[in-house]
Formats: C-alpha cells, structure tokens, sequence
C-alpha cells in the first residue's frame, strides 16, 4: 500500500483529524493575536505590566512546550479539582504560550516605536486617531507581522504534541492508522508532506514579509 493508496483509503479518517488540528490552531490562533496584541499594548503603556509581560514571556519560553502541556493536563486540574477536556487542555496550554510569544513582540514594537514621528505628527495637527492610522499603525504592523507569523507557524506544529494527551488531531489518527496496517514510511511521509503544502505559502509569506518590511525604526 503506497502513500496515494494510504491517502485514499484512510481519507475520511485523516480529514477528521486534520478539522480536529486545525481547530486547536485557529482557536489557539486567535487567542493568542487578541490576547497576546492587549497585553502588549498595555505592557507598552504600564512600566509594571510591561515588566509582567516581560518576566511571563521569559519563563513560558524557558519551559518546553511539552511540559506545559501535560502541566495542564495532570497537575493544574488535580489542584483545582476540576477536570477538562483534553482538546481544551492543548488549546489553553497552546494559548498561553501564544499570548505569551505576541504580548512580547507587541511590547518590543510599541516601545521602540520612535516618539519623534507623533511628535512631528503633533506638529502638523494631525488628531491622535490620525496619527495611529496613519503612522503607528502602518509602521508597528510592517515591523510585527513578519514575527507573528512565524510564531503562528510553531503554533501550528506544536498542535502534534496534542497527540500525547489522547486529543484526535491528524498525528494521533496517523498513529492509529499505522497501528493497523503498519507502513510508517508510507505514513509519515504523507504527513510530512502535508505539513510542506499547508505551511509552505505561509512560511514564504512570512520570510518575503521580514525581509521587505522588517526595518530597524532609526532607518526611517
């Protein structure tokens, strides 16, 4: 049984493990981004919470992402006494790390973001709404982007570690499918080559992106 073979026999499985990943990445996704770009701002605006972000980015980068996740699983839920789903698990635990990876990136950008351009804008009358939309916006999204995208790609990988907490995504089923007819070459290559196709697009755009609009602010 060949890759197309795998891929055509075992399609309907894949494809519900596949809607099972791609639902952790968007929910993880857009907590993270909403999250992640208010706890930032506000990092920028407030020297105290600015240092929170600052120390809660250090650490949850510091502790691998495996960890976190079965910290989640067993632990946090014993002394809660509570008990959560697995697919909630993986996505709180994926959010956390999100918003923790963007709140600092915002942060970083708001606070490098040179003050001489709204001084300039103040100037030249220009209203605060005028100024953001037009100036801090253009320049902090240029400069951010390129980064929250490739953070959105990790996300994407790590949702395979969901797998070890029992949560169905496409690893798990590509597990179990494996466990039945045993071609692991043919399996995972299949896997790893969906994994190129999905993130190819994704990955280019980011490294154009970088590369064309990610500047130091003193080059303006």
């Amino acid at each position: 049984m060949n890759v197309f073979q795998i891929l055509a026999n075992y399609s309907p499985t894949l494809l519900g493990g596949l809607w099972v990943t791609i639902q952790i990445f968007l929910l993880t996704s857009v907590i993270g981004i909403i999250g992640g770009i208010a706890l930032g701002a506000l990092g920028a605006r407030y020297k105290e919470l600015g240092t929170f972000v600052r120390i809660f980015s250090f650490v949850m980068a510091g502790i691998p992402l495996l960890v976190i996740l079965f910290w989640f699983y067993y632990p946090f839920q014993t002394i809660l006494n509570i008990q959560i789903s697995a697919f909630a698990t993986a996505v709180i635990a994926l959010a956390f790390f999100n918003v923790a990876a963007i709140a600092e990136l915002i942060r970083g950008v708001l606070t490098d973001f040179p003050k001489q351009y709204i001084v300039v804008a103040k100037m030249s009358d220009l209203t605060p709404q005028q100024i953001f939309s037009k100036i801090q916006f253009p320049m902090i999204f240029r400069q951010a982007i390129p980064s929250l995208l490739t953070t959105q790609v990790f996300i994407l990988h790590a949702t395979l570690f969901a797998s070890l907490i029992a949560v169905p995504e496409i690893f798990r089923v590509a597990q179990n499918i494996n466990a039945v007819i045993y071609k692991p070459i043919e399996i995972y290559t299949a896997l790893a080559f969906f994994f190129v196709i999905t993130l190819a697009p994704v990955n280019y755009l980011a490294y154009i992106l970088k590369h064309r609009y990610t500047r130091n602010f003193s080059e303006y």
